[in-house]
This record gives structure tokens, C-alpha cells and sequence, in this order.
């Protein structure tokens, strides 16, 4: 499913317009982008949570010339599945 599935599914879930159902999945979506990238974590019970994760500077080899380069440290948001969601999809 992408987002545009997703919008139509809103839409025809709770019978509204597609505008009405971008705007709020557009809401939605940057509101959680905003939390992650401020640090925050976001919990969804039964579903999942998005936590960042903070990966520290290292050594790596550039794969192509083999010349070793710095990797700067970095963030990157990780999502966990939550416990109901994992026994839905194993079903």
C-alpha cells in the first residue's frame, strides 16, 4: 500500500472527500516526521513504535578504491512491531 492507497482508504472508510482525507494524512505524517526529527519517540499501541536510533562515528573502506574514510555519526529512525500487529501478520 502507498500513500495514495492509504488516503483512499481513509476516505472511503469514514465516507469523505479525498482532499479531507490528504489533509489529514498529510498532517499525521509530518507530525510524526516533526517527532523524529526533534528526537522524539512515538508509540502507537498494538502497532508499533518509532524510536531514533544514534549510531556513533566509525572507519569504514570506500567498496570501490578500498581507501579508508570516516563515517561521521548519524540518526536514523527504527520502527519496532508491535505485539498485536507481529500476531496479525503471522496468522
Amino acid at each position: 500500500m502507498n500513500k495514495s492507497e492509504l488516503i483512499e482508504a481513509l476516505a472511503r472508510e469514514i465516507n469523505m472527500p479525498l482532499r479531507e482525507a490528504s489533509n489529514i494524512t498529510n498532517t499525521i505524517l509530518e507530525t510524526m516526521s516533526n517527532a523524529l526529527s526533534a528526537g522524539d519517540n512515538i508509540e502507537i499501541r498494538g502497532f508499533g513504535s518509532f524510536v531514533v536510533k544514534e549510531y556513533s562515528a566509525y572507519d569504514g573502506r570506500n567498496p570501490k578504491t578500498g581507501e579508508k574514510i570516516k563515517v561521521p555519526p548519524k540518526k536514523l529512525p527504527f520502527f519496532k512491531v508491535g505485539k498485536q500487529l507481529r500476531e496479525l501478520v503471522n496468522k
